[in-house]
């Protein structure tokens, strides 16, 4: 895990992923590639626009992302990381999905709460389930990610399992995990297992099971958050068992809501 894809946009989540990706990069002496999205008119949400309007939209957009990035990457000449730039004039989501070939981790955001373009819940949503790369979901307020304490929201399910095997080695950078499953009855891998699976790679993860079938999971997971103080949430998306239920309520009621940076695979 060594190459993190940061999404660049002037936007009020940029500063979140900004901050986020560079704490990611240095944690895994990593790369970073910046990709800096131009987004044309009409996926703006309008078909009404005449071909001298939407030049004049495209030439607005550029330019003010031409002003971003000439903020951003005179930042990073100074944040003593490996690093390079792509441009591109595409629907967030595509362009994403389209540069995350050879990427490990994807930077974005969750639901911006200040904001309503671009609609990042959407955003992440379509890269989860294309990219098939752990993304990091951020907050739009939150400052740094602290990586110290990883609460893993297990439901014993292909996705979840898979994004932990992804995320190793930044499991390894933490100084405590925690295997949290709300019992239902669904799940295909026990959490004794992946604690066993994570100990052959150094982690050494507690285990803590909830029979709770009344409270909402999402509820119970941010619960269980804040009492233990984690620094960042994991777990699968849009997967099946009461963890994921009802068509990725969970995953989305999160991604709308959390005050947890999430890490998110499928």
């Amino acid at each position: 895990m060594k190459n993190v894809l940061l999404l660049v946009h002037d936007d009020p989540g940029q500063e979140a992923r900004f901050q986020a990706a560079l704490d990611l990069t240095r944690a895994l002496n990593g790369h970073l590639t910046c990709l800096d999205v131009t987004v044309p008119p009409l996926a703006m949400g309008g078909d009404y626009f005449s071909a001298a309007g939407q030049g004049a939209l495209i030439d607005m957009e550029l330019e003010r992302e031409a002003k971003n990035k000439t903020e951003i990457a005179g930042r990073l000449k100074n944040e003593g990381v490996s690093w390079n730039w792509l441009d591109t004039l595409d629907t967030i989501a595509h362009a994403v999905v389209d540069a995350a070939t050879l990427a490990d981790l994807i930077v974005l955001n969750r639901k911006l709460d200040s904001y309503r373009y671009p609609d990042m819940l959407d955003i992440a949503s379509r890269i989860l389930l294309h990219a098939r790369k752990p993304i990091v979901a951020m907050p739009e307020e939150t400052e740094r990610l602290a990586l110290g304490r990883a609460l893993i929201a297990w439901d014993g399910q292909p996705s979840c399992a898979a994004t932990v095997r992804a995320s190793v080695p930044l499991l390894q950078l933490a100084d405590a995990v925690e295997l949290f499953m709300i019992r239902d009855g669904s799940e295909r891998t026990e959490p004794v297992e992946a604690a066993e699976y994570l100990s052959r790679h150094g982690i050494h993860a507690n285990i803590r099971i909830v029979d709770d079938g009344l409270t909402p999971a999402d509820d119970l997971i941010t619960e269980e958050a804040t009492s233990w103080n984690a620094d960042y949430i994991m777990m699968g998306a849009y997967g099946r068992g009461r963890l994921m239920e009802a068509f990725g309520g969970v995953t989305k009621r999160l991604l709308a809501s959390s005050r947890f940076p999430l890490i998110l695979g499928h």
